[in-house]
């Protein structure tokens, strides 16, 4: 069983000239192009484009999975500061209901 990246690049022959697409895997069977160019000369030209793209879209896709993170994070703060407040709210009109009943009696 081979491991493979969830990255790649793979160099494809387009009639005389080459293109290169950067992809993705999405499952053990299938794969996606995420980005595309063609019209290169030759292989070696393909091949560079291929591996300074591939660095660029890795880096700009650990960048928004950081930020998507953060929202995330900030997103569950936020919620669990409502559902305390709540609960503490709750807990307070339950006090409230007990000593009232003590008044009256």
């Amino acid at each position: 069983m081979s491991k493979s990246k969830k990255y790649d690049f793979r160099v494809l022959a387009v009639g005389d000239t080459f293109k290169t697409e950067i992809t993705r895997r999405m499952s053990a069977t299938k794969t996606i192009v995420s980005k595309s160019h063609d019209g290169f000369t030759t292989e070696d030209e393909a091949v560079a484009w291929g591996q300074k793209e591939l660095t660029a879209f890795m880096t700009t896709q650990v960048e928004r999975n950081k930020r998507k993170t953060e929202k995330k994070i900030k997103a569950k703060s936020i919620a669990d500061a409502i559902a305390a407040e709540a609960l503490t709210n709750e807990s307070s009109e339950i006090d409230l209901t007990d000593s009232a009943d003590e008044l009256e009696d």
